[in-house]
C-alpha cells in the first residue's frame, strides 16, 4: 500500500494547466514539480458491466482524508448516500452535481451531471459526453457533493469546466481518473490534476481508514493525487481485503522487526 508509481508518460512543463481557471485559489507557496501524467483512468482494467444490478456485495471503506489537522474528505457509511438505479438518479441529479457510480470488484466511477441527462466523463484515456445510463454501464450511482470539503464553485461554472474540457484525450488529459476530473470540475483546484503538486518533504496527506468501531489506521502521502489512487483501489478491492492486506503487512513488518533485534 502506499504511493504506488506506474508507469510514466512524458509530458511537457507548458501542456499541465496549473491554476484555478476560475480564480478562486488562494494556496501559498509552489506547487508544480515534475511534469509527468501517470497512467491514466485506472477503470481501464474494468471493462465488463456487473453482472447485477443491485446493491449486494459492495463493501466500502470508511475513511477520512485530512490535510495536515484539516479534514477534506470524508466518507461514513451510516452517511452515504442509499445507491439508486440510473433510472431513480436522474430524477434528483441537479447540473453541476457529481455523480458517483459503484459496483462490487469494480473501480468507482464518476461523472459530472451537465442536464437533460447528459454527463462528462473520464473515461479510457478519454473525456466523453454521454448519456447518464451509457456512463453508469448498469452500476447503481448517487449523488457525491459533499464527500469533499473545498469549497465548490457555482454549479454553472462547474458544467462549463465539465463542457469545455469535453473530448480532451491523451496528452490533453492532465487527470489520472475519473474522481480526480469530476472534483477539479465542481472544486477548480490543481491538487487534483496530475503534477498539480510537489512530491518532496514531508507527506501532508493522511488517510485514515477506519476498519471497525474502535479500529483505525492511517496511511499518509506526498500529494492528493497518490492518496486518491490509493482510496480508490481500496474501494476496488473492498473492505474485506484492505483488512486483510493491512493485517499481512503489519505481521511482516513484526517478522522483520523480531528477525533484527539483538539477543
Amino acid at each position: 500500500m502506499g504511493n504506488q508509481v506506474e508507469k510514466f508518460t512524458h509530458l511537457s512543463y507548458d501542456e499541465v494547466p496549473t491554476v484555478d481557471p476560475n480564480g478562486y485559489e488562494d494556496d501559498e507557496g509552489p506547487r508544480i514539480g515534475v511534469s509527468y501524467i501517470f497512467s491514466n483512468d485506472d477503470e481501464d482494467e474494468e471493462e465488463e458491466p456487473p453482472a447485477e444490478n443491485g446493491e449486494g456485495g459492495v463493501r466500502e471503506v470508511e475513511c477520512a482524508v485530512f490535510y495536515r489537522d484539516e479534514c477534506v474528505y470524508e466518507r461514513k457509511g451510516a452517511d452515504a448516500a442509499p445507491l439508486q438505479s440510473c433510472e431513480n438518479l436522474a430524477d434528483r441529479c441537479k447540473p453541476g452535481d457529481l455523480l458517483e457510480f459503484v459496483a462490487a470488484g469494480q473501480y468507482p466511477h464518476w461523472a459530472v451531471y451537465t442536464g437533460d441527462f447528459q454527463v462528462v466523463h473520464l473515461h479510457g484515456g478519454e473525456i466523453k459526453t454521454d448519456h447518464l445510463y451509457d456512463a453508469g454501464r448498469g452500476r447503481r450511482g448517487r449523488v457525491v457533493n459533499d464527500l469533499y470539503r473545498f469549497r465548490a464553485l457555482h454549479p454553472d461554472v462547474v458544467v462549463k469546466n465539465a463542457l469545455d474540457q469535453a473530448g480532451g484525450k491523451d496528452g490533453a488529459v492532465c487527470w489520472r481518473n475519473s474522481e480526480c476530473f469530476a472534483a477539479w470540475c465542481r472544486f477548480g483546484k490543481r491538487e487534483f490534476k496530475t503534477g498539480g503538486e510537489l512530491r518532496i518533504g514531508k507527506q501532508p496527506y493522511r488517510m485514515k481508514l477506519q476498519l471497525s468501531e474502535k479500529r483505525s489506521h492511517d496511511l499518509e502521502f506526498q500529494s492528493l493525487e497518490d492518496l486518491i489512487t490509493e482510496k480508490r483501489r481500496n474501494d476496488q478491492i473492498g473492505r474485506d481485503a484492505v483488512i486483510q492486506e493491512l493485517a499481512n503487512h503489519l505481521n511482516s513488518s513484526e517478522e522483520v522487526n523480531s528477525d533484527c533485534s539483538c539477543d
